[in-house]
């Protein structure tokens, strides 16, 4: 019998993906969105992507707001599943904390309780490595797992990676003392790069938009773990399908690169573009910064290497994670041939 999946924030870049994934493995899906006109673009960005134009017949979409209880009954009804993908991710930091984590943190449970309270068992939650790497390396360990948890009073932690962090701690909690029959899984992505589906994508790609634009005379000293979006979707679907997913967090990760790296490999994929690739002093970072919003959010991580493993993916799911500099060279292929650089 087929399934229903409620998805949650369903024109997000991560979401669309899922969003084929799931209908090319034979689910019913049904989207939420703030606004219904978003319907269509929802639509026009997944069909092309389809095995068959008919699975397009198995997406339908409802209005809802994940701050206001109203509509969740009509959006539950005749779920089987719930995947909360929606959260805010800023290219800058807002200057009230709270318009982050608020959002983040009572969505969360507010789509629990909803699923609770229609029955349903099963759910997948999109969350962020923002929520295992916010802290010192426990001793003895060389790299970030799904064991780390973010300390969201350690020094430097973002307004984002506090929302990303409370708001996975309440879907556990909750859980655990308000509906231990609940299947919970949450899938802990790093940076997540990858062609888009459309036009309308999350600030996650505006890294490889910022290098192509050339927009920084010199690149800052700080560096990213990266994953493909596509990869993402995926684990997303066999978070459902693979057994000993349930009650486990699954951290999503290819490789670690220096911004200078990822400069490099899009000026070597595109030579006739100007790409900077010289890096800043630190200071230098450090002086923008008090002008540049989105330079001021890096500076806490500045010269900072982590390392995150992911093999707990690659043993569980199954996964094979893409290749960094290809998802990069793709990212980057699609905002020219869409002229968004």
């Amino acid at each position: 019998m087929r399934q229903t999946v409620l998805v949650t924030g369903s024109s997000g870049y991560i979401a669309k993906h899922i969003v084929v994934k799931l209908l090319n493995a034979g689910y019913t899906v049904r989207g939420t969105l703030r606004d219904v006109t978003r319907a269509v673009e929802v639509s026009n960005a997944v069909r092309p992507h389809l095995n068959e134009p008919s699975l397009l017949a198995q997406l339908d979409f409802v209005v809802l707001d994940l701050e206001q209880s109203e509509g969740w009954d009509a959006a539950l009804k005749g779920v089987d599943i719930l995947m909360h993908t929606a959260s805010p991710f800023p290219i800058a930091q807002p200057k009230d904390e709270d318009d982050l984590i608020r959002p983040a943190l009572e969505g969360t449970l507010r789509a629990l309780r909803a699923a609770k309270a229609a029955g349903v068992r099963r759910v997948v939650v999109t969350s962020s490595s923002a929520a295992v790497m916010g802290g010192d390396l426990p001793a003895g360990k060389e790299a970030y797992d799904e064991t780390c948890w973010t300390d969201v009073n350690y020094p430097g932690v973002t307004p984002y990676t506090k929302s990303k962090t409370l708001a996975e701690e309440a879907a556990w909690a909750y859980v655990k003392s308000e509906a231990p029959d609940m299947q919970l899984t949450t899938i802990n992505p790093v940076l997540v790069i990858g062609p888009p589906l459309d036009r309308h994508f999350g600030t996650s790609v505006s890294v490889v938009e910022r290098v192509l634009r050339a927009k920084d005379p010199m690149l800052p000293h700080v560096g990213f773990t990266c994953v493909d979006v596509r990869d993402i979707a995926e684990m997303h679907l066999r978070a459902l399908t693979q057994e000993g997913t349930i009650g486990q967090r699954f951290i999503g990760s290819e490789r670690f690169m220096w911004f200078v790296d990822i400069a490099n490999e899009l000026k070597s994929a595109f030579p006739d573009r100007r790409i900077v690739t010289r890096q800043a002093p630190d200071f230098v970072i450090r002086l923008l910064g008090l002008f540049d919003k989105a330079i001021g959010t890096i500076i806490p991580i500045l010269g900072r290497r982590d390392e995150v493993n992911a093999d707990k993916a690659r043993r569980i799911l199954g996964m094979s994670f893409r290749q960094a500099p290809q998802s990069l060279k793709e990212t980057a292929q699609f905002l020219i041939d869409n002229k968004l650089v």
